[in-house]
């Protein structure tokens, strides 16, 4: 049985422990407050720049076939941007979005297709970088989620596919649902694909109309695929920086919740001890006065 310094020690240890999850936890509740307003705002902006390209390529006025990055090839070689986290002590987080990667990997390879990996975020490129697989990293960027860096990001996929270096690209981040649920997301990014609505039948008439454009369809179409491109890797991004401080502040809620049990626990221990050595101390007096007596 340990001794009753070694037990109070723990206590110690356990209850500074707890302190340091408490405060992590309040720290991930105050940045995903500001994370979670900035998703919600760049939502309908990610969401109405994808109703435009639809209409774009929809409407005739274009032919998609005759834009790079939207052309669709033999695939040979596929190229995952995966977007995780610079920072750990989030969970299961990037472990589940690391899980997906490989998933995806291996579906890939049995198909008989190369691999190539941008890694957005330093825990996805520790964990690549011995497989070879890494053909760039953009590390401690997540912490402030910038539109420089998503272009950046952006930029080097569609170079790699322009230049038939690669013939499709997905990307893979974590999707924020709500603040107990953060799904790891797979999308493919290149070549560009135009998803055209179904009609739905509802009672009241949907309002319909055309859009005017200016400059021509075409120059038009020209210039918002790239930003279309930036649009898509900034939302998963943005997805991911929300997520990991969602998956953080559970995390550090249970740790917290956890401490507070050792606590109990060996508090507990550490009663059941004393009172022991105290019962010991007490056999030893009696046992020594009735020697004496004898």
């Amino acid at each position: 049985m340990p001794n009753l310094r070694d037990i109070k020690r723990k206590i110690e240890a356990v209850k500074k422990i707890g302190q340091i999850t408490k405060a992590m936890n309040m720290v991930a509740a105050a940045k995903l407050r500001g994370a979670q307003e900035r998703v919600e705002q760049f939502r309908p902006y990610a969401t109405k720049f994808q109703e435009v390209i639809t209409d774009l390529a929809s409407s005739g006025a274009v032919n998609p076939a005759q834009f790079e990055l939207m052309q669709v090839r033999e695939v040979k070689k596929v190229e995952i941007i995966l977007v995780t986290a610079d920072r750990g002590l989030c969970g299961a987080f990037n472990a589940n979005l690391i899980n997906a990667c490989e998933k995806l990997i291996r579906e890939q390879k049995a198909k008989g297709r190369e691999i190539s990996l941008i890694c957005v975020g330093k825990k996805g490129s520790q964990y690549f970088s011995k497989t070879g697989l890494v053909r760039q990293a953009y590390e401690d960027i997540m912490g402030r989620v910038e539109m420089f860096n998503a272009r950046a990001v952006a930029r080097d996929a569609m170079q790699a596919f322009i230049d038939k270096a690669v013939d499709e690209t997905y990307i893979i981040y974590g999707y924020f649902v709500n603040v107990v649920r953060q799904i790891p997301k797979t999308e493919r990014l290149l070549p560009i694909a135009v998803e055209k609505e179904e009609a739905v039948e509802t009672e009241a008439p949907k309002i319909s109309g055309s859009y005017i454009y200016e400059p021509e369809p075409e120059e038009l179409f020209a210039q918002i695929l790239p930003l279309y491109i930036n649009t898509r890797v900034m939302a998963a991004m943005l997805e991911t920086a929300v997520s990991e401080q969602a998956a953080r502040m559970t995390a550090m809620d249970n740790a917290n919740r956890a401490c507070g049990d050792m606590v109990q626990s060996l508090t507990l221990l550490f009663n059941k001890t004393r009172q022991a050595a105290i019962t010991k101390e007490l056999m030893d007096i009696v046992g020594g006065a009735e020697a004496l007596k004898g």
